[in-house]
C-alpha cells in the first residue's frame, strides 16, 4: 500500500452497536490496528463494566489505549489526545492503518477534528459552590454555558457535570476546532434499528451480570477506588456500586441500569447526528459496500495544498 498521508478510519455508533467487532473486521481487511476511544476502557481493572475487547475478540490485531490509566487518577479528554495522537502516527509511520472505534463522541472530535484542549485546574471555590446543587440544577447549568457539551454528558452523575462546567467557565465557550485537523477520516456509523437495540443492551447487561460484573466493582473499591470515584464512572460502576452501599437492592440496579443505559445510547446518537460526514449503516456486517467505499478512500490521493 501506497503513503497512507495520515487517513484513519472512524467507527462510531450507540453503546451495543458492535463497533468493536467491525473495527476489528475493517483492520484485519485493511491491515490496520485499532485505537480505543472509550473514557473509561483507558483504565485498568475495568474491564466487564465497560464492555472491554478480550484478546480473543481482538483475533491478532493490535489495540491501542486500552488499560492505560490508574482508575483513582483522573485520565482527561486532553491526555487522551496526546496519546492518542502519538500512536496514530506510529501506526501511519508503519504504513499501517489506524481504526478508531470507540463510544466517547469527545475524545473522537479531539482527535479528529483538532480541537484545543488546554488542560483546565481545578477550581475548588466553585467545586464548592456547585457540589450544594442538585444534578438537575447542574445540568441546567451546563446547559446555559456549553449545549454542545450537554448532549453528551451523564446528565445524573454530578462530578462529571461539575467538572464540564468547570472547563465551561474557565474557557468562556466550546473547545475551539482547530485550523486544520491533523488527520483525514472517513466515519463509519451503527446505527441498529431501536428494538433491535434495546435487546442487545438487555442481553448483554444479564451476560455482563453472570460473568461478575459486581465482584469487579467490589475488587476495584477494595484496591482504593473511592465509592464516590466509581459512582462518578456513571452506568454500570455508578448503579452496582449503590448496590454494594445497599443504598438500592440488585433487582433495582439492574432495572436502573438498562434504563440508564438505552438513555446513553440516545445521548450518543444525539451527538453523532449531527455529524454529516459519517456513512451510516444499520449492521456492523461488514459488507461488500463498506469494503468499497473504504478502499476508494486509501486509494484517493490527498489534494494539495493551494
Amino acid at each position: 500500500m501506497t503513503s497512507l498521508q495520515g487517513k484513519i478510519i472512524v467507527v462510531v455508533g450507540p453503546t451495543a452497536s458492535g463497533k468493536s467487532d467491525l473495527a476489528v473486521l475493517i483492520a484485519q481487511q485493511f491491515g490496520g490496528e485499532v485505537v480505543s476511544a472509550d473514557s473509561r476502557q483507558v483504565y485498568r481493572g475495568m474491564d466487564i463494566g465497560t464492555g472491554k475487547v478480550t484478546q480473543n475478540e481482538m483475533r491478532g490485531i493490535p489495540h491501542h489505549l486500552l488499560d492505560v490509566a490508574d482508575p483513582r487518577r483522573t485520565y482527561s479528554v486532553a491526555r487522551y489526545r496526546r496519546a492518542a495522537e502519538k500512536v496514530i502516527n506510529d501506526i501511519l509511520k508503519r504504513n499501517k492503518v489506524p481504526v478508531i472505534a470507540g463510544g466517547t463522541a469527545f475524545y473522537i472530535d479531539a482527535v479528529v477534528r483538532g480541537m484545543e484542549l488546554p488542560d483546565v485546574k481545578p477550581n475548588t471555590r466553585l467545586r464548592t459552590q456547585l457540589s450544594k446543587k442538585s444534578v438537575e440544577e447542574l445540568f441546567e447549568t451546563l446547559v446555559k454555558l456549553d449545549p454542545v457539551r450537554a448532549e453528551n454528558i451523564d446528565p445524573q452523575n454530578p462530578r462529571r457535570l461539575i467538572r464540564a462546567i468547570e472547563i465551561a467557565i474557565a474557557l468562556g465557550k466550546v473547545p475551539p476546532i482547530g485550523e486544520e485537523p491533523k488527520y483525514i477520516a472517513h466515519k463509519i456509523g451503527i446505527n441498529p434499528p431501536q428494538e433491535l437495540l434495546h435487546r442487545r443492551i438487555h442481553a448483554r447487561l444479564l451476560k455482563r451480570m453472570k460473568r461478575g460484573m459486581r465482584l469487579e466493582v467490589k475488587r476495584l473499591h477494595n484496591i482504593g477506588v473511592s465509592w464516590e470515584r466509581l459512582e462518578a464512572f456513571g452506568l454500570e460502576y455508578r448503579r452496582l456500586a449503590e448496590y454494594l452501599q445497599k443504598k438500592i437492592t440488585k433487582e433495582a440496579a439492574v432495572e436502573l441500569l438498562e434504563r440508564d443505559i438505552v438513555q446513553y445510547a440516545k445521548r450518543q446518537m444525539t451527538w453523532w447526528k449531527r455529524d454529516k460526514e459519517i456513512h451510516w449503516y444499520e449492521t456492523n456486517t461488514f459488507t461488500k459496500g463498506m469494503q468499497k467505499e473504504i478502499s476508494a478512500f486509501l486509494s484517493k490521493q490527498k489534494p494539495a495544498r493551494m
